[in-house]
């Protein structure tokens, strides 16, 4: 993946390169953040049209609809972070297994600021659902890059130092 990234900025002119380089995390993290978002968006969607169909109410394909998206995109996203955003160093079954745990945690905090949002937006107001998804995806994903940002992948050097002398 990271050569085929590669191939395509080499294309680009020069300006636009120097650009990408400069901001290359945040470029990575917008690119794979849209493919979460993907994930997010048809998991949601066949969910919510399963639970409709099965008679559930807006509260519960909301909720669970939201549950599902979540569980599919964030563990897409922990991949793809961890390997081609951040490019983690954490070596070893433990220091991986500390990585994915506040990686997690991290997104359970987001959850149920989209929990929220789903909540009041889709169930309480009646607002499209999918006008409230898509403002609760952005809201996320900024929060979300922040905390990937400070609190799980914050020093990849340190980390990687750590996990050679484990």
């Amino acid at each position: 993946m990271k050569k085929f990234i590669e191939a395509c900025v080499s294309i680009l002119p020069k300006p636009l390169r120097d650009i990408y380089y400069k901001y290359e995390e945040k470029w990575l993290y917008l690119f794979f953040g849209l493919l979460t978002t993907a994930v997010s968006f048809i998991t949601a969607g066949v969910s919510k049209s399963l639970l409709e169909s099965a008679g559930m109410g807006s509260g519960a394909v909301g909720t669970v609809s939201t549950t599902i998206s979540w569980v599919c995109s964030v563990t897409f996203a922990f991949i793809t972070n961890r390997i081609w955003v951040f490019d983690s160093k954490a070596k070893g079954a433990k220091a991986v297994f500390r990585e994915g745990v506040s990686f997690y945690g991290g997104r359970v905090f987001t959850f149920f600021v989209e929990l929220i949002m789903m909540g009041v937006g889709y169930s309480w107001l009646g607002f499209n659902y999918w006008v409230v998804k898509i403002a609760a995806n952005v809201v996320v994903l900024i929060l979300n890059y922040v905390i990937s940002k400070i609190f799980v992948f914050r020093n990849k050097d340190a980390a990687a130092v750590k996990n050679d002398n484990e």
